[in-house]
């Protein structure tokens, strides 16, 4: 399920047929035209209470072969116990946690109150925009009725285990500026480039005061900061041609505790500082910054930590750096937690030779029956009547 060439299709006849023969109850929802999400359903003995919900995506990222030691779709593994595959960590291991938590969980007999979903969501790893975006609001995601929500998180290298409430705030910014063009030859004065360069040293500087910040204070983590990163730069049509039009794009990733609307007005000010015939799009503008209660009073917060407090394990509460499927789920007033258990792990999504060891994944399965059995019996809550 590798983009852009490969299809979900075969993924979803995988999990379907997983579920069925868990008992699961399973339901297809088409938000786009061959863009697909599957639902199995866990019902609870009192479906008027709101539900647990655990996503993951069935896409990966592309490979490059040649840089693996092993085949990336065979799932080898080696004598250590590690097993290498893309979407070891990102995210197909999850989707399996779940369903094996489920399947121990069902195996013992056991039943909740809370009903709990799986949704299996295409698209995640380039945006999410014929996938989670869409599937929110639509009446079937309505009809889940959820009430706390997980979804993916990292490995971590240490330890502890990270636990995500909340993410960055994407914006992809393509700026142009327009300026006097004429002969290579020539001291051109008031011309694209120049503008540019302002541009570019602005932005840039921006990006260096961010990074020695976060260089500077041991307390902060990479989703506490804001990553700027200039990712194209265009223009330009011969060599003794000087251009009237360049344009840069920027992908930066802002934290929930940047006021959106201030950084937007410095944006504006670096743009209108590189003179006139500067202006600035956006190709992406996330203005979401819900965040998860991780407070005890909380009862999802209560219920989740209070398991990994029982099964000792450590806890490191961060912003998650980058974007997932959680965002969509926030955005609509729903609590979500990302959430992979996956410690003592190098990270590695996205790259090469990507692996996670088995005892690893089964040490997650174990903590998912755990935090499922506590999720699913939380005790009716005030506006469940």
């Amino acid at each position: 399920t590798g983009h852009p060439h490969s299809s979900p299709d075969a993924a979803v006849r995988f999990l379907e047929r997983v579920g069925t023969n868990m008992g699961l109850a399973c339901q297809k929802v088409e938000v786009c035209q061959g863009r697909v999400v599957l639902i199995l359903t866990w019902q609870g003995t009192n479906p008027r209470l709101r539900s647990i919900l655990l996503n993951s995506h069935t896409d990966v990222v592309p490979v490059f072969e040649e840089h693996w030691t092993y085949p990336p779709f065979e799932a080898v593994k080696d004598s250590q116990g590690n097993i290498y595959a893309r979407g070891a960590q990102d995210m197909k291991c999850v989707s399996i946690q779940y369903l094996e938590a489920i399947r121990r969980l069902k195996t013992e007999g056991k039943s909740f109150a809370r009903t709990i979903h799986l949704t299996f969501v295409p698209d995640e790893e380039v945006g999410g925009h014929k996938g989670m975006e869409m599937f929110v609001q639509r009446p079937e995601f309505k009809a889940l009725n959820v009430g706390f929500a997980m979804d993916e998180g990292l490995a971590s290298p240490s330890d502890t285990f990270s636990v995500f409430y909340g993410e960055r705030s994407p914006w992809w910014i393509k700026v142009k500026c327009m300026g006097s063009p004429g002969h290579g030859s020539r001291f051109i004065s008031n011309t694209a480039a120049e503008k540019m360069h302002k541009v570019i040293n602005s932005f840039l500087a921006f990006r260096e005061s961010e990074k020695q910040r976060l260089k500077s204070d041991s307390s902060l983590t990479l989703g506490d900061v804001t990553s700027l990163n200039m990712t194209m730069l265009e223009g330009g049509v011969s060599f003794n041609v000087v251009p009237s039009e360049m344009a840069a794009s920027f992908d930066i990733r802002i934290p929930p505790t940047v006021d959106l609307k201030a950084f937007e007005e410095q944006v504006a000010t670096w743009c209108h500082g590189a003179g006139d015939g500067v202006t600035y799009e956006f190709h992406q503008k996330c203005m979401d910054q819900h965040i998860t209660s991780t407070e005890e009073s909380d009862p999802w917060w209560k219920a989740f930590s209070g398991v990994c407090r029982d099964m000792k394990l450590q806890l490191k509460l961060e912003i998650f750096p980058a974007a997932t499927d959680s965002r969509y789920i926030r955005a609509v007033r729903h609590p979500a937690i990302g959430f992979s258990p996956m410690n003592r792990t190098p990270v590695l999504l996205h790259d090469h030779n990507e692996f996670l060891n088995e005892q690893v994944f089964l040490r997650g399965i174990e903590i998912y029956a755990r935090l499922l059995t506590a999720l699913a019996s939380v005790p009716p809550l005030p506006a469940e009547g």
